[in-house]
């Protein structure tokens, strides 16, 4: 398993996102189509540029092979020159092919994975203007999107608060759609993103903050009748929908004891590891089904796609939770994951990556796009890492 994934790695994953580098306009190309047709004029996501960021810092930091930290600077020019926001703070959701602004909004979500990518590429490459504009970005997530009951996370690009319509609309469960004022996902990602900087900082406010998230995490997300996390929330966090995201519940249970395991809080690790094995457990009995996890259950509807990062946050949750546990279930569940990636997810046409998404019978859509603004070296990269990082680890 370990050999195969770090062949997939450093022979279908980084060549792929190598060769969308942007050499006239910098960052990466937004968007590429099912039939590897490249958009060279399409707009860049930040999230998308900020992903492919880190995603080379951390190949750096594993093989310390200088191209990759050089293409990483290469996003780290882009990120600083053309998403930031020099006037109002922050960085904007989407910029135009030339890198300049398309759709201005800020999102706390957005800010927080320039955090993770400028914390790793500081990490890789010990600039620290990288540092400097990660702890700009955590002042302004503090000091702009924080209230009484925690983050909020849409605002117009003078940070006056918007619908937010970005990461709570989701459409293909339910016709109407869910929007909420607070998302898990968001605060999962605000958690990841404190955590990479605190590991590369070990500064004493951002402690303090993971460990508030931690807090919201165990007893506000978390639910122990459930054992699983809440997806959508009001404004004083409130859960609106009944939903249980598999995906999204695996890799917060790895996120989380990554957190207290970079704080280095006994209590705080035994307390959170206490459930977040139970999140594990839950998602193996409720979705996983003929050798892959499906997407998620809102109500009792329950969408059995197999969705490209599902399965790779599947590899990494399981092998945690076996690691933690050594549970032999686990290790089961992340061998047949792989398994089904590189027989049904994995694109063997030449010059080909990652298929977004197959159905339950393993077929394919074919109109889903290879790269666009959320889809990324992200999910299935860090998969390769963490598995390469913890076997060696062992």
């Amino acid at each position: 398993m370990i050999s195969e994934i770090k062949h997939n790695l450093l022979n279908c994953i980084s060549p792929f996102w190598k060769r969308l580098k942007d050499t006239k306009n910098g960052g990466f190309y937004g968007y590429m189509n099912f039939d590897l047709e490249l958009e060279p004029n399409a707009i860049k996501g930040v999230i998308l540029n900020s992903r492919i960021l880190w995603f080379f810092a951390n190949q750096y930091l594993i093989f310390k092979n200088k191209e990759d930290l050089d293409y990483a600077k290469h996003g780290y020019d882009f990120l600083i020159d053309k998403c930031l926001d020099t006037e109002y703070g922050g960085v904007y959701w989407m910029v135009n092919a030339d890198g300049s602004p398309h759709e201005d909004m800020k999102h706390t979500y957005n800010q927080a994975f320039a955090i993770y990518a400028l914390s790793s590429y500081y990490d890789a490459s010990r600039n620290e203007e990288a540092l400097d504009k990660a702890f700009e970005l955590f002042k302004i997530i503090e000091e702009k999107c924080t209230d009484t009951f925690g983050y909020r996370e849409a605002f117009d690009r003078k940070w006056q608060p918007i619908d937010n319509n970005k990461l709570s609309d989701n459409p293909h469960l339910c016709e109407e759609g869910v929007v909420s004022e607070k998302t898990m996902n968001t605060l999962l990602h605000v958690l990841e993103a404190y955590t990479e900087l605190y590991r590369v900082s070990q500064d004493k406010r951002v402690a303090e903050k993971l460990k508030q998230l931690l807090e919201m995490f165990a007893y506000k997300v978390y639910n122990p009748n459930k054992d699983m996390l809440e997806v959508f929330f009001d404004k004083e966090m409130h859960t609106v929908a009944d939903m249980h995201s598999y995906g999204h519940d695996i890799e917060a249970a790895w996120l989380l004891d990554r957190a207290c395991e970079v704080l280095g809080d006994p209590e705080m690790i035994d307390r959170t590891q206490a459930y977040t094995i139970k999140l594990a457990y839950k998602v193996g009995e409720a979705g996983f089904e003929k050798g892959a996890l499906n997407n998620e259950r809102f109500k009792e509807t329950i969408d059995k796609t197999r969705v490209w990062w599902v399965q790779a946050e599947g590899v990494v949750g399981f092998m945690n939770a076996y690691q933690k546990s050594k549970d032999e279930r686990f290790l089961q569940y992340a061998k047949e994951l792989w398994d089904y990636i590189k027989n049904y997810i994995v694109d063997k046409r030449p010059e080909g990556e990652w298929f977004w998404e197959v159905d339950f019978e393993g077929n394919l859509p074919n109109n889903k796009p290879i790269v666009e603004p959320w889809k990324c070296p992200y999910h299935n990269g860090r998969m390769c890492f963490e598995v390469i990082r913890r076997h060696n680890n062992v």
